[in-house]
């Protein structure tokens, strides 16, 4: 079976065990039902995100043009704190930053193998949660906007991490933690003006991943132009293809990749 397209981030459907879905233009793969397959992945050239340029993508799937210049890539998607729609001050492009900044948001605590906090639109819940390939998560706050949000995430990231390490995610390396009791002791760092929209009521989200075997020493395997890879897939977490050898891929850190996928026996 053969397969090609523009690399997006894959696509998931939360279940018993997360469905993992690569999306192009006119197919789609479900990776589940090809676990213990063999792949073949040939990267034949790059499209921007945004102008669709065959230039080499920059970041997050962008050239370098787009990168410094859409509004999909500004500052403030990284740096939530930074948002300035509340204000009517436009960063690139006001009426997309309204758009994604005034919706509500949720500052959470995932646990990655580590604990760390993020936010995320709620829309996104538990599609972010799955991108990063955390086993349990719960909600800390609500709030009308990307701007609240990521001032909670500054004050509660003096006290916890905000990085995941990827690498012992992918071991599926677990410290022996408990959630709801990180989320009483980040309600203690919350701002005051902002305690008011603390979730009482939130529960654990417990995650399970398709992986036949996690591999005990990661090794990340970049693609880019004319570069080909072959192995056999052994699961999927986050946004990790894992093959055997304890080789994987960072499918979404391909974004804007053109890709050929040829699956085998």
């Amino acid at each position: 079976m053969h397969f090609e397209g523009v690399v997006r981030k894959m696509t998931t459907e939360y279940s018993s065990v997360v469905n993992y879905f690569i999306e192009f233009k006119n197919s789609y793969i479900h990776l589940n039902q090809f676990l213990e397959k063999s792949f073949t992945i040939q990267c034949t050239g790059y499209s921007c995100l945004s102008c669709s340029s065959n230039d080499e993508i920059f970041r997050q799937g962008f050239c370098k043009k787009c990168f410094f210049e859409s509004p999909l890539a500004g500052d403030w998607i990284i740096r939530p704190e930074l948002s300035k729609a509340h204000l009517n001050i436009a960063d690139r492009d006001l009426e997309y930053e309204k758009k994604i900044q005034l919706q509500p948001h949720i500052v959470y605590l995932s646990n990655t193998g580590s604990v760390k906090v993020g936010i995320t639109r709620k829309s996104q819940i538990p599609q972010r949660w799955i991108d990063q390939g955390a086993h349990e998560a719960i909600e800390i706050i609500e709030t009308p906007n990307r701007f609240l949000a990521g001032t909670a995430e500054v004050a509660l990231k003096k006290y916890m991490s905000d990085k995941t390490n990827w690498r012992k995610m992918l071991k599926n390396d677990r410290d022996n933690i408990n959630l709801l009791s990180f989320k009483e002791q980040a309600k203690t760092y919350i701002p005051s003006n902002l305690i008011h929209y603390f979730n009482e009521n939130s529960k654990v989200l417990n995650i399970d991943f398709p992986v036949k075997k996690f591999p005990s020493k990661p090794n990340s395997i970049k693609l880019k132009k004319n570069s080909k890879f072959s192995g056999k897939l052994l699961g999927v977490k986050g946004q990790y293809l894992i093959f055997d050898e304890d080789k994987v891929i960072n499918y979404r850190g391909h974004e804007g990749h053109i890709f050929q996928i040829t699956i085998g026996s």
